[in-house]
């Protein structure tokens, strides 16, 4: 199909681009790599009457040394994400998830801010952002402010982005010492999980000290598994203790039930999926 008609805006600056949105009222939309819009638009699922393409500002892309963390700009690609030294070293589960998600082609023209902002919980990204405790900075009118992963997805693709914002930035703890491992399930190699888990997790003699799980399409958005890491907290990095751990993953949650999968089946992958992240984020698979 053809989109419907609609104005288009390619501001050259990160002012120009929230006035235009700000202008343009609830009727606009961004487009950064235009993979999770675009479909929309072609199947008329949207019909925004502006568009502001945030292309060209080179200003929202990029990874910088913010001290005890990472800043990536909103406008990094996936392609991106995989191969910055800054990231392999500091915060390998995001460049890891980062090449799971769909194929080359996607990977190079989709984009960090993206994937948050269109906040698809079956998508891979808001669930590493989660479970990193990252924080995101949104531009707006009225200045710049920062918002935790808990507080920034509001619904099934919904934000709390106030009208005249745009995501600009994501603020990345540096987890050096720490295990990661993003497991995800899915059918085919390109399709959305059906089930995923994020797990980062910090060793001390013997014993998992500290573990931060992020689930995916458990609910209308992405998920802490807090009971689970606080099961893990102080346990034995074993297999054994870490499934235990796991057998908490679904508490709190409220998987969909589609032509996909059954929200039962779901619960059962979350926690044998989140034994396996674990498992490997503790170092004992």
């Amino acid at each position: 199909m053809i989109p419907a008609k609609f104005d288009y805006v390619r501001p050259s600056s990160v002012d120009e681009a929230v006035r235009a949105l700000a202008s343009g009222g609830d009727d606009t939309k961004v487009i950064a790599g235009g993979q999770s819009l675009l479909p929309l638009l072609r199947l008329r699922l949207a019909y925004p009457e502006r568009l502001v393409d945030l292309g060209g500002l080179d200003e929202l892309r990029g990874v910088r040394d913010a001290g005890d963390a990472l800043e990536i700009g909103a406008m990094t690609t996936h392609y991106e994400l995989t191969r910055n030294p800054l990231i392999k070293e500091h915060c390998g589960l995001l460049a890891e998830t980062a090449a799971l998600i769909a194929d080359p082609a996607v990977r190079h023209r989709g984009t960090l801010g993206g994937s948050l902002a269109h906040a698809d919980p079956a998508g891979d990204l808001p669930a590493v952002i989660a479970a990193l405790d990252a924080t995101l900075v949104a531009r707006g009118p009225s200045g710049s402010r920062t918002i935790k992963p808990a507080d920034f997805f509001a619904d099934f693709l919904t934000t709390t982005l106030a009208s005249g914002e745009i995501l600009a930035a994501v603020r990345v703890p540096k987890l050096d010492g720490w295990g990661y491992r993003y497991e995800k399930f899915h059918v085919t190699a390109q399709a959305w999980a059906i089930v995923g888990v994020a797990a980062v997790a910090r060793r001390s003699n013997g014993h998992v000290a500290e573990a931060r799980v992020g689930l995916t399409n458990m609910g209308s958005v992405p998920v802490r598994a807090h009971a689970v890491e606080e099961a893990a907290a102080g346990s034995d990095a074993s297999t054994a203790a870490l499934a235990a751990a796991a057998a908490h993953a679904d508490e709190g949650t409220n998987p969909p039930s589609d032509l996909r999968a059954a929200a039962d089946y779901r619960r059962h992958l979350a926690r044998i999926l989140t034994g396996r992240a674990l498992a490997a984020a503790a170092g004992t698979s």
